[in-house]
């Protein structure tokens, strides 16, 4: 073998002959914190009566977990980092089960909040070592391709996935089996994951934990998610909402400035700096504002509005789900080794926008295949032919050191991007409603069925100007891509911690496999 030959091999990683297998656990994992997102939505109903938790406190069993999981990400990651990502990934599954089996067999109030929280502190142990793990295990572009694609499906499609199970198991057996749903997942996957997946050599940070860091970052994300889970339910002028974003900025502040002086920081910046990075956290947070927005519209809309069943409205959201696999794996998996990931992330998130402005015209009468299902179509595909290269990019040349906090940064956008969309998007929606209710009221004197029919129609209103919001923050995303994403196209041999940040400097070393 030339001397040229021999060198080149001494890089190239050596292929972990399960990493296929590997996915499969992976995806497994990765689809149950998804769908836990949105399953429980359905069943919430069901469960507040049966376990007596009053209107004020139901928006707990979702906030409780949305706390939980946004405000220790960053804590997850760095964790996984620190003690391996198959422990991280294993511990995160397994009490995830644990959990959710507590969240079935809840018998009152505390037991169920108490179980939704633990859920999502488990949760944040789970996903940013499930990302991280793909990051280390896939170096060759063409395979991180692949691999992403279906990652990205799973993250893009699954908690529409969780609208339909949720109303199967909600209408056909109990709410408690969209908790002990999660159980058979979490053993498979654990059991799959402790036999064949294999960390690389070196990808360890066995620094010491930045006790400061984590503190500060744990409170500055939960005030931040509280803060806007209250402005939906007691306005943006609250005190007590305003007071939470102003804590939320100084201790956000306070964590960078921290950041920026300790020796081992739990986030380093230099995972944020980089443009191509901070580029795909902040487009993909904004567009999952406008992703979380929707799902609640379109659920209360084909509900309320058009009668359909928990089942029925779980259906009619596969079109979005068709969209986004074929999004992710037939366009942006096949094209992410061969165009510049800009050139997929702002026209996806442009086609997404498309299917956004179809949905502003939406009405009372509004035909579902003549409207809903081309606009879900044209959203589903532009997000997963975003979601794609994004989730790849955000780790890509990362040292593998960081690779579970810069995972964690990707979850962390769209837990953040989701708890904001969910809070601003109902928030512009039921003020609009009002004003319509107000200019119309008139109208609604006319009788029980006349009064009927305006509300309708002021639900539609609302949730039309909200979706109006939405095609801007999904524009905005595309020209953030478009001008903060300047990385080249990936090269197809292996995907190496690069100093520009594209994986393509093949002058570094590359972890191998322990066997």
């Amino acid at each position: 073998m030339p001397k040229s030959a021999e060198s080149a091999a001494l890089v190239q990683p050596t292929a972990d002959p399960s990493r296929w297998k590997a996915l499969v656990f992976i995806a497994l994992a990765q689809l149950m914190v998804v769908l836990d997102a949105t399953i429980v939505n359905i069943a919430l109903p069901s469960a507040q009566q049966d376990l007596g938790i009053s209107d004020g406190n139901r928006q707990w069993v979702i906030t409780a977990y949305a706390l939980a999981f946004g405000g220790l990400l960053l804590f997850g990651g760095r964790i996984a980092d620190l003690w391996g990502r198959k422990n991280t990934f294993i511990t995160g599954l397994l009490g995830f089960a644990a959990a959710s089996a507590l969240g079935g067999a809840a018998t009152g109030e505390a037991m169920m909040l108490g179980a939704r929280a633990l859920q999502g502190a488990f949760g944040a142990l789970l996903a940013p070592a499930a990302l991280s793990l793909l990051a280390v295990m896939f170096t060759d572009g063409k395979e991180r391709a692949k691999a992403f694609g279906i990652y990205g499906a799973i993250a893009g499609g699954g908690g529409a996935v969780g609208l339909i199970l949720g109303g199967f198991l909600t209408e056909y057996l109990n709410w408690r089996w969209t908790f002990f749903v999660n159980i058979p997942f979490a053993i498979v996957a654990a059991v799959g994951a402790f036999l064949v997946i294999r960390e690389p050599v070196g990808a360890r940070n066995r620094s010491s934990l930045d006790i400061p860091g984590v503190v500060l970052s744990t409170l500055g994300l939960v005030s931040l998610v509280y803060g806007f889970t209250r402005a939906e339910s007691d306005g943006w002028t609250d005190p007590v909402t305003l007071g939470l974003f102003v804590a939320s900025a100084v201790l956000l502040f306070a964590f960078v400035w921290t950041e920026s002086q300790v020796r081992s920081p739990l986030l380093p910046l230099r995972v944020i700096t980089n443009r191509n990075r901070g580029g795909v956290y902040l487009s993909l947070g904004l567009a999952v504002i406008s992703m979380f927005g929707l799902f609640l519209f379109l659920t209360y809309y084909l509900q309320v509005v058009k009668g359909y069943s928990p089942v029925k409205t779980g259906f009619a959201f596969l079109p979005m789900i068709a969209g986004m696999i074929t999004g992710s794996t037939q366009i942006g998996a096949r094209l992410m080794t061969r165009v510049a990931p800009r050139y997929l992330m702002a026209p996806g998130f442009l086609l997404a926008s498309l299917g956004m402005l179809l949905l502003t015209q939406i009405e009372v009468g509004s035909s579902y295949p003549a409207l809903i299902l081309p606009a879900q179509l044209l959203l589903g595909l532009g997000m997963g032919t975003a979601f794609m290269p994004a989730m790849s990019l955000a780790t890509i040349g990362v040292d593998p050191a960081d690779a579970g906090v810069a995972s964690a940064m990707v979850n962390t956008s769209q837990q953040v991007g989701g708890a904001i969309g969910t809070a601003l998007l109902n928030t512009i929606a039921a003020s609009a409603t009002t004003e319509f209710l107000v200019s119309h009221a008139a109208e609604a004197s006319h009788g029980k069925e006349a009064a009927m029919a305006v509300q309708a129609q002021a639900m539609v209103h609302g949730y039309s100007s909200a979706i109006w919001w939405a095609v801007g923050i999904l524009v905005t995303s595309a020209v953030i891509a478009f001008t903060f994403i300047t990385t080249g196209r990936p090269q197809p041999g292996p995907a190496v911690a690069g100093s520009d940040g594209t994986g393509a400097d093949a002058e570094t070393p590359v972890p191998v496999i322990a066997h």
